[in-house]
């Protein structure tokens, strides 16, 4: 209505609104990008009302009839385009709504709720896609219990949203069908990686593109050292008596990328004292930046926050690391864990 009015009062001013009319022709096609479809055929029908009226009211003017009718028909042409552009628009967004809202029931799915508790650790933390449709996102995790201790795996699969899906989900499946039955760490990172392999193969079959994992993977039992196999990812981060340190760790290549190496995967160990906590995060805490640029200060916000229990701890990382990147900055996927022997080891 306001873009009618100003084309009517310009119009008036020069003295030329039938050829000013012809701005409103190009108001359906606007509104097929941005309305529903509903206002889109509003927004149409009261262009060519406009357009229609204007023309006959406005017949001694000596402009020639054949561009009356030229313009009144073009009007409708346009409008009747626009209407059905925004029929497909809507369309088109309805279908990936409903891909992306069944990948995301399939991801809470897969993905183990927490906390999770075996009889070695406490395993709580946070998972929340950042993407910007906050559906689905390319981090994973899980928690496998096996006869040599609970396995824990942590994350983050190159891309984001739903091409990275089936790589997730490749990974977890080859994870909870390896880690009971595998005794070594490192023929476990080899089932990994084979799995993500032949995603990649089939992804190549289908057009798609290949990708590559950077994972965690930790084996906790009963003796107070940890088993870790870190795979290009962020190493984790043990918290005991109000300090904060990171084990010194080899990073291998991520998975899927085994061939690459120069060598088999390498298993580091460390101690995991009882009262001790074990952070594992993905590069989606770390990489958040605020408005200036600036990366997240893991060590030192985390050094400020070494007094929160291990449950609390996940998510007041997530809520902070969030606020840093305020309006104007960057975030990421996000996936914390927090790991806590279980109180009677």
């Amino acid at each position: 209505m306001s873009v009618t009015l100003l084309v009517m009062v310009l119009g008036a001013l020069s003295a030329s609104p039938v050829w000013l009319l012809g701005l409103l022709v190009f108001l359906p096609a606007a509104a097929s990008a941005l309305c529903t479809v509903r206002q889109t055929k509003l927004v149409s029908a009261w262009t060519a009302l406009v357009v229609v009226v204007t023309m006959l009211v406005r017949h001694g003017d000596g402009r020639p009839w054949l561009d009356r009718i030229l313009m009144m028909l073009l009007t409708l042409a346009l409008g009747a385009a626009s209407v059905y552009a925004c029929h497909r628009r809507i369309g088109r967004e309805r279908e990936t709504l409903r891909l992306r809202s069944t990948a995301a029931a399939m991801q809470r799915q897969i993905l183990r709720p927490l906390p999770v508790i075996t009889d070695d650790v406490l395993v709580d933390g946070v998972y929340e896609p950042v993407q910007e449709d906050r559906l689905v996102g390319g981090d994973i995790y899980d928690v496998v219990v096996s006869p040599w201790g609970t396995r824990i795996l942590i994350g983050d699969v190159q891309g984001k949203g739903l091409p990275a899906v089936g790589a997730a989900f490749a990974v977890i499946g080859a994870f909870r069908a390896t880690a009971h039955r595998e005794p070594a760490l490192t023929g476990l990172v080899d089932a990994l990686d084979a799995s993500v392999v032949q995603h990649n193969a089939y992804a190549a079959q289908t057009g798609e593109d290949e990708r590559f994992v950077t994972a965690l993977i930790v084996d906790i039992d009963a003796n107070e050292e940890v088993q870790v196999i870190n795979c290009g990812h962020i190493p984790p981060q043990l918290l005991r008596d109000a300090t904060v340190t990171t084990p010194a760790l080899a990073s291998g290549v991520p998975l899927g990328l085994a061939e690459l190496a120069a060598g088999p995967a390498t298993v580091d160990r460390f101690a995991f004292p009882p009262g001790a906590t074990l952070l594992l995060t993905t590069d989606g805490l770390t990489e958040t930046r605020a408005a200036d640029g600036t990366f997240y200060p893991l060590d030192e916000r985390l050094t400020k926050r070494v007094h929160l229990s291990p449950t609390d701890l996940p998510r007041a990382l997530y809520d902070d690391a969030r606020a840093y990147a305020g309006g104007g900055g960057q975030h990421d996927d996000v996936a914390v864990l927090s790991v806590r022997r279980s109180p009677h080891r």
